[in-house]
């Protein structure tokens, strides 16, 4: 399907914004040519091309309770990239702007006991979180990562996707050139990769994963600082949603490196309960967010990460978004 442009400003983390100013023309009369009794426009200016980067940040604020804070202002926010404040430019609380998501299930040996589970999950997370204009879609992970849905509003659709994942299932590959390796395992970075290169890097506004998993990879071609920076250069926040059985290993230091990194949340599961409880904080995350925006005074296009902090002035609120950015590379 289209990719769906946001109009002028397209929210990609660091954006460029070409404004022409038009000139016109104006047509003189000739030497034996009555002046026209209507005064024509003066000429204008040659056009004027600018290019400007923004950097814009979705944040999350709670309370020491865990619950939203909903009515922070501008003034209550600094930020600061690579610990120079920075101005914020503009500022907005953000309840309707479209989300693209993209849903993870890992679908190895080790979930096979609580995939009905999060399948049922996950279907009432969709279903709870989607409204007109969003758009997600479904993979599932073991030994390749499995396009069960692709992008689309419709949640039966997705639903459906979701019913069809299945433990160890033959693979049918997100970009068949770039993970056919059938080697066995879990490969979940490669899993995060693929779903922010190969899919989420031409969407625009508001883009997030949700994993289901017990983050324990095995198998992966690529690293996982290789699946942090996809995410991070395609504005992706990665939420994982860590469930596993005790005594079997788990990569729930990996799953925390990779949500920090990104600016979203890892939330362990103990049981259903728990897990409808995380989805629950997920989608009011994604609903209930600050949206600022600023000029870097950095205007290096050097293709560097830069980092990012966000502080807010008021007692015991803290903060989620992304820890940095990738600048754009001349």
């Amino acid at each position: 399907m289209p990719t769906r442009k946001t109009p002028i400003v397209v929210f990609a983390g660091v954006m460029a914004l070409a404004v022409g100013l038009a000139g016109i023309a104006v047509a003189r009369p000739g030497p034996n040519q009555q002046q026209p009794s209507v005064q024509q426009p003066p000429a204008q200016a040659p056009t004027i091309r600018a290019e400007v980067s923004l950097v814009n940040l979705f944040v999350t604020a709670r309370d020491k309770n865990k619950r939203i804070v909903p009515d922070l202002t501008q003034n209550d926010f600094r930020v600061f990239e690579d610990n120079q404040e920075q101005k914020i430019a503009f500022f907005s609380r953000e309840t309707a702007l479209p989300i693209t998501l993209g849903l993870l299930i890992d679908t190895s040996g080790s979930e096979d006991r609580r995939l009905p589970a999060e399948q049922e999950a996950a279907s009432r997370f969709l279903h709870r979180v989607m409204r007109k204009g969003d758009e997600a879609l479904v993979i599932s992970f073991d030994i390749d990562a499995d396009l069960l849905a692709d992008f689309t509003e419709d949640v039966s659709q997705l639903d459906a996707a979701i019913r069809r994942a299945r433990i160890n299932a033959p693979y049918a590959p997100v970009t068949p050139t770039t993970f056919p390796t059938n080697t066995g395992g879990t490969h979940f970075y490669d899993a995060i990769y693929a779903a922010c290169h190969d899919k989420l890097s031409e969407e625009a506004g508001r883009k997030a994963l949700v994993i289901i998993t017990d983050a324990y990879d095995e198998g992966s071609k690529l690293r996982v600082e290789e699946a942090i920076e996809a995410a991070q250069r395609t504005d992706t926040v990665v939420h994982i949603l860590l469930v596993y059985d005790p005594g079997y290993p788990n990569g729930g230091g990996v799953a925390k490196k990779i949500a920090d990194e990104t600016g979203g949340r890892m939330i362990v599961v103990g049981n259903e309960k728990h897990l409808e409880e995380a989805f629950d904080q997920i989608s009011e995350e994604l609903r209930s967010q600050y949206t600022l925006g600023y000029y870097p005074t950095n205007t290096s296009r050097d293709g560097r990460f830069r980092k990012i902090k966000v502080e807010v002035g008021r007692k015991d609120v803290k903060t989620l978004t992304r820890k940095g950015y990738y600048a754009p590379q001349s």
